[in-house]
C-alpha cells in the first residue's frame, strides 16, 4: 500500500494505491477523513482491479491545524484497522 499526502495552500492531497482490489477499504479512509475534520472537495477512484484514490481534503473552518503528518498517520491508521478487520 502505498501513501502520499501533500500539503496545498488549502488543505491536502492524498494518494493512496494498492496493487488489489480493496472492499470496503474506501468508506475506512472516508471516515479518517471525517475524524480529522477534512472536507473532501475533489475525488478519483478506482476499486475494480486495484484499489485508487487520489483526493483534495480541506479542513473545516473551526478544526485546528493538522499537517500532512497526521493526516498520513489517520489514513496509515484507517488501512491498518480495514485490514486486521478483512482478516479477522
Amino acid at each position: 500500500m502505498d501513501v502520499k499526502v501533500e500539503t496545498l495552500d488549502k488543505g491536502f492531497r492524498i494518494n493512496i494505491y494498492s496493487d488489489r482490489s480493496c472492499p470496503g477499504l474506501l468508506v475506512s479512509i472516508l471516515e479518517a477523513f471525517e475524524e480529522l475534520g477534512l472536507n473532501v472537495m475533489d475525488a478519483k477512484i478506482s476499486c475494480s482491479e486495484n484499489f485508487s484514490l487520489e483526493a483534495i481534503g480541506e479542513e473545516d473552518e473551526e478544526d485546528e491545524n493538522i499537517d500532512a503528518q497526521e493526516v498520513k498517520k489517520a489514513v496509515l491508521k484507517a488501512i491498518k484497522n480495514w485490514s486486521e478487520e478483512q482478516n479477522g
